[in-house]
Formats: structure tokens, sequence, C-alpha cells
């Protein structure tokens, strides 16, 4: 079996692991009441998703 001959440097494990971070989720705003929500959720403060009221949201 294989084995490594020497230690790999800190800064070649850096940058293998340099696209490994995380993403932050995509946020678009609601047509109908403008608030910040990710993709394809229905909105929670208005229930509005793809054109049509899906949840009837009590305020």
């Amino acid at each position: 079996m294989a084995v490594p001959k020497r230690k790999q440097s800190n800064a070649r494990t850096g940058s293998r692991r340099a696209h490994d971070f995380k993403t932050p989720k995509q946020l678009h705003f609601c047509p109908q009441c403008s608030t910040a929500i990710p993709s394809h959720v229905v909105c929670p403060k208005c229930g509005y998703y793809m054109g049509r009221t899906m949840v009837q949201v009590e305020e």
C-alpha cells in the first residue's frame, strides 16, 4: 500500500481545502410583501408562492 513519504504542508492542505467553505443561502424577495426568503420556499409572511397564495396566513 502506498504511504506518503513526507508530511503535507499546511499551505498545500489549505489550498486543497479552499473550495470546501459553505456558501450562503440564495435569498430572493417575495413579489407580494417584499420579504427576503430562500428560493423555492413559500413565503412565511403572506403564504405566496409561484404566482398564487398557497397557505392562508393568520395575522
